[in-house]
């Protein structure tokens, strides 16, 4: 390479190292920087590019799912938008306020009905109370250095035609950390002419403009007269608006200040002859700006049927976006081939309406993806060295929670009203699904959750983080552990991107040309083919590779301290086994087992004599699938080690949770005489084993557990597997959690075993892993899809006695695998 050359790209190098730095969060680690000639840095340009093509089309998005709908960067303090409405029919709409997700809302449905991850999102939403269905639609257009631009277009309708609605729909932006924000329109108290036009700055974002445009068949509330509009200030033909300097960090609390504003109003209002105005009125927003304003409502009393664009633009995007309807019927129509190409449910057979049902699924789990930033709270007062007799544990300590340093997350969650935060179980669930459609989005949430692993080993079950996080949280469940535990699920996401990666059968390199000629990173074209940008860790191995190596330092250390912290006893309690490996989940009392992920499953009493069936099948788990990154990796030392601990973990699974009594695996405690015992209760705990693959084909135990999972006074139900059998004296009873409703993430487990290990393989039990099989999926489907037609949502939990959907939901968390088991792609 030439000096004049190598210069170029230095410079380049440095381009884009800084601007990943400051705008992405990347370390510069994450580059691996080197030259194919041994100097200095790597990778080569092209590997650049496509990292800034790729960040560019994931730093903006619909990343605050706990909201109805709200648009945010993946930045720590940025710009934040949002969407509020409420009636104005009468006066206690405005009580009725919309903004935080909230099932006391009793909306009818809101769900997004496609959402790519990228670049397109529509959700349709039912508020009955208010006669209006909104339909939220979101574009994007990656470019430039800062992101590049997106829109969003809002649109309500009335349910009932005849009867239309009158709606104050309020839009705000609000700008945290350094920057500006200000409004461009001339300031008029009587409201602002369309479009309504804001100009910002920021050190991450640059310069960009920011435009509220509506349609022009917009029309004012039916409610308000021509003497209305003579009599008060406000001229409800314009936009109303209002400024406000907001501290950092309280930009989530947007509903909050807007009540307190409307508070402050009515109570200063002198009504004429005790007579106030119309509501339209009444609630408009002030149209003043406060000196330093850094947060801005934008309003409009609207009549159904309305429309709304808001547009931002930044100065670094070689264009804007034009000609919205046309784009967004294109990505829609694009979003559905891509979606039968991905998952071929109409090749399978099924019906619109079953497409219809799986989009939504899929698509709600993408638009419940989130950016999280702050402190959490952890109470590390807990030891080791004292962790051994739990019962007494109370007394050896105080608690000290404390305040971590801030910390970023980008997750799934698993329910935007009920649980808008990241959860450390169930994320591996959900990146089975957003894998098989993006993989290098799953990636990147998966190394999000990796960096929290601490020098320990250790990882937050629940990242509770900021103060809008923790608003949504009981106090009881705030604080976090350092000794507890959680299913290490993020693995099996991880072992499917191994295999995505091992069914690849060709490779394609980057070429984004940079001629000598061009000096800055603006003038470099950019890979954004929505065929590459999902898949560049797939088809390129040096970028597969570099993954792997990044995160496998954490993963390492996570089993490690999972052996280290949730050892259990055998010698002392006269258990023989063939070796050392035992476990018990830490974290528990007497009716509850929360780090299992299993709740409220029946467990034996406290004790440190406890052994836990789920949790040596996880132990082993961990060991099969490190064992798959480390071959990948080339470290033969380690797969040796992690394959000799999978083999003793298996032996000391029969030798320690088989029960010839039971025919069953059991959890192992001790009775009154300190004599070990195994404590059976049939259910979920007793699949772990098979939902594992750790059963050979042949095995007696195997045609036990597929006994039990098909009897009808046990676990199957026409609804799904029973989370505990029908015969448990525990069934149905208490809280009712885990005591017997039908969870997805379970059943899946169960069918992607039987379809993988035992239905497609040959042995004494074939036949029945093929019945059990094809009858467990057709339920599942079935029962799932008919309770979405009939509630318009998905469920946390189904009962096992009618199917219907319980607790929460939308619950579009792993509820959304029905996705991957129509798909059969396991």
């Amino acid at each position: 390479m030439s000096t004049k050359a190598r210069n170029l790209v230095y410079l380049l190098v440095l381009l884009v190292f800084s601007t990943l730095v400051f705008t992405f969060e990347l370390d510069f680690d994450d580059l691996d920087l080197e030259f194919s000639d041994g100097s200095m840095l790597k990778p080569s340009n092209n590997k650049l590019m496509a990292i800034k093509a790729s960040n560019n089309s994931l730093l903006w998005g619909t990343y605050r799912p706990n909201l109805y709908f709200g648009i945010r960067p993946r930045l720590p303090e940025s710009l934040m938008t949002g969407l509020i409405w409420f009636g104005v029919d009468d006066y206690k709409g405005f009580w009725q306020m919309r903004h935080a997700c909230d099932q006391s809302d009793e909306l009818d449905e809101y769900s997004y009905k496609k959402h790519d991850g990228r670049s397109f999102a529509m959700q349709t939403i039912t508020d009955i109370k208010n006669n209006l269905m909104l339909k939220t639609e979101f574009l994007k257009a990656p470019g430039g250095e800062n992101g590049g631009d997106w829109a969003v277009r809002i649109t309500g309708e009335p349910i009932v035609e005849e009867a239309s609605s009158a709606i104050s729909f309020l839009y705000y932006f609000g700008l945290e950390g350094e920057g500006s924000l200000d409004l461009l329109n001339d300031p008029d108290k009587s409201g602002l002419k369309g479009p309504v036009e804001l100009s910002g700055e920021s050190p991450e974002l640059g310069k960009f403009r920011i435009r509220v445009v509506e349609d022009s068949l917009n029309r004012m509330p039916r409610i308000i007269t021509p003497t209305d509009l003579n009599k008060y200030p406000n001229d409800l033909k314009k936009f109303q608006y209002w400024g406000h300097l907001v501290p950092d960090g309280e930009v989530w609390r947007a509903k909050d200040y807007l009540n307190g504003m409307f508070t402050t109003k009515l109570r200063n209002y002198q009504p004429q002859n005790d007579v106030y105005p119309p509501p339209p009125f009444l609630f408009a927003l002030n149209n003043e700006v406060d000196e330093n304003s850094n947060f801005f409502v934008i309003q409009k009393m609207v009549d159904t049927p309305f429309q709304f664009d808001i547009f931002f633009e930044s100065d670094s995007s070689p264009a804007h976006i034009d000609d919205l309807s046309n784009l967004l019927k294109i990505s829609s129509r694009d979003f559905d081939e891509r979606f039968e190409k991905i998952f071929g449910l109409s090749e399978k057979g099924f019906e619109k309406k079953h497409i219809y049902f799986a989009q939504a699924m899929m698509s709600n789990l993408i638009g419940g993806v989130g950016y999280f930033y702050g402190s959490s709270i952890v109470d590390k007062s807990y030891v080791d060295d004292v962790d051994k007799d739990e019962q007494n544990l109370e007394d050896k300590r105080e608690a000290d929670p404390q305040l971590t340093p801030p910390a970023s997350l980008f997750t799934a969650t698993p329910s935007r009203p009920f649980f808008p935060r990241g959860f450390y179980w169930d994320e591996g669930f959900h990146q089975l699904l957003i894998g098989s459609w993006d993989n290098d989005l799953s990636l990147e949430i998966i190394k999000n959750w990796v960096s929290l692993i601490d020098d320990n080993g250790w990882v937050a079950r629940e990242q509770i983080l900021g103060e809008e996080a923790r608003s949504k949280v009981p106090q009881e469940f705030q604080t976090q552990y350092p000794h507890y535990a959680n299913p290490p699920m993020i693995l099996m996401a991880i072992c499917s991107y191994i295999e995505r990666l091992n069914n690849v059968t060709s490779f394609t390199q980057f070429n984004i040309e940079v001629n000598q000629d061009q000096t800055t990173l603006g003038q470099l074209s950019s890979t954004t083919d929505p065929e590459i940008l999902p898949n560049r860790h797939l088809h390129d191995p040096e970028l597969a590779k570099g993954y792997l190596a990044e995160i496998y330092p954490k993963l390492r250390a996570n089993y490690k301290w999972f052996r280290r912290t949730q050892w259990g006893e055998i010698k002392e309690w006269g258990r023989k086994a063939t070796s050392k490996e035992a476990y018990r989940w830490r974290g528990r009392t007497p009716g509850h087992t929360l780090t299992s992920g299993l709740d409220d499953y029946p467990r034996p009493n406290p004790h440190p004599a406890e052994l836990h069936v789920d949790l040596m099948c996880w132990v082993g788990f961990m060991a099969r699938s490190l064992a798959k990154v480390a071959e990948k990796l080339g470290k033969d030392d380690d797969v040796e080690d992690f394959t000799k601990q999978y083999k003793n973990i298996l032996a000391n699974l029969d030798d320690l949770h088989w029960s010839e009594n039971h025919k069953s695996y059991c959890d192992v405690s001790v009775d009154e005489n300190e004599e070990s015992v195994h404590v059976c209760h049939k259910g979920y705990l007793s699949l772990f084993p098979m939902l594992l693959g750790f059963l050979p084909n042949d095995s007696t135990k195997l045609g036990a557990i597929l006994d039990m999972m098909h009897n009808p006074e046990e676990l199957w139900s026409p609804y799904g597997l029973r989370s505990l059998s029908k015969l448990d004296e525990y069934y149905n009873t208490g809280e009712n959690y885990w005591v017997g409703p039908v969870w997805i993430n379970i059943n899946y487990l169960a069918l992607s075993s039987l379809y993988t290990n035992y239905a497609s393989k040959p042995g004494p039990y074939q036949s029945k892993a093929k019945t059990i099989y094809k009858e467990l999926r057709n339920n599942i489907i079935n029962n799932a899809y008919n309770e979405f037609e009939k509630t318009g949502y998905v469920w946390e939990q189904y009962s096992s006695i009618n199917g219907e959907g319980k607790r929460s939901h939308p619950f579009t968390g792993w509820t959304s695998l029905v996705v991957l088991i129509m798909a059969e792609k396991y």
